[in-house]
């Protein structure tokens, strides 16, 4: 079982965006996940095949893509930007024990996640060893509506940053924003979200926020599970899960 999506399209740049074209590209190649041809880059960039072999062009000189077989994926200058983030990330670096033990002690899955734009985007995860597990798949994300990670990032975000992305991602759906927007604030009163089943059938999973200065989020810790081995244990997982975001949040606090 499988907690794994594609990131929606960003937003095309404006035509004047020179930098923000070869930038968009970049990213759409990033969160494709896998090598993709010309004609369907340009189909999902939206982007004149001239002017996106241009953009591809420039990108394959500085290292950041690479071709392989006609088709296309992040390059070498790519991997090198992960493997640095991941050694300089505060964050990751102070979440990765903590989440090692929820998981042995759990069973479960565990995964590090943070809102990036529009996305709730995974930056570590720790699997769980039963052969019938969920798992979000570390660098892809989901849109910050539904499920357990992205309704803990948007409660504890600040409120205007919430209300612009609920707004933009429910436009014309004022009364689907409204019980969204009277969720989050149940969230915030509770320190955290449990769901089941809103972006996978079948998967549970708690999150809570992860804040490097009280009352500031950076970001969310989720634990997720099949629900038929969940339910046996709910206030397990739950306190489990809380207690170990309040370790992470504590070393968070004192760097």
């Amino acid at each position: 079982m499988n907690h794994r999506q594609s990131l929606t399209d960003i937003a095309q740049p404006s035509s004047k965006a020179g930098a923000d074209r070869v930038l968009f590209v970049l990213a759409t190649l990033a969160r494709h996940g896998h090598p993709i041809n010309a004609r369907d880059l340009a189909q999902k960039t939206a982007l004149a095949q001239s002017t996106l072999y241009r953009q591809i062009a420039l990108l394959k000189q500085w290292g950041f893509v690479a071709e392989i077989d006609g088709k296309y994926a992040p390059g070498p200058v790519g991997l090198q930007l992960a493997m640095g983030f991941d050694q300089a990330s505060h964050l990751v670096h102070e979440a990765k024990l903590p989440m090692a033990r929820l998981a042995a002690e759990s069973g479960e899955s565990v995964g590090l996640i943070v809102a990036v734009k529009d996305q709730a985007v995974c930056l570590e995860m720790v699997e769980s060893q039963h052969s019938l597990r969920c798992s979000f798949e570390k660098g892809r994300g989901i849109p910050l509506l539904d499920g357990a990670s992205a309704k803990s990032l948007l409660a504890f975000m600040p409120g205007s940053a919430a209300r612009q992305i609920v707004t933009d991602l429910l436009d014309a759906k004022p009364k689907r924003q409204a019980q969204l927007f009277a969720e989050l604030e149940q969230i915030r009163e509770r320190g955290f979200v449990v769901t089941e089943g809103e972006v996978d059938p079948g998967v549970w999973g708690i999150s809570a926020p992860l804040f490097r200065q009280p009352g500031k989020a950076a970001g969310t810790l989720t634990l997720m599970a099949p629900a038929t081995r969940a339910h046996q244990k709910t206030q397990q997982l739950i306190d489990a899960t809380l207690a170990t975001a309040r370790v992470i949040s504590a070393r968070l606090q004192d760097f």
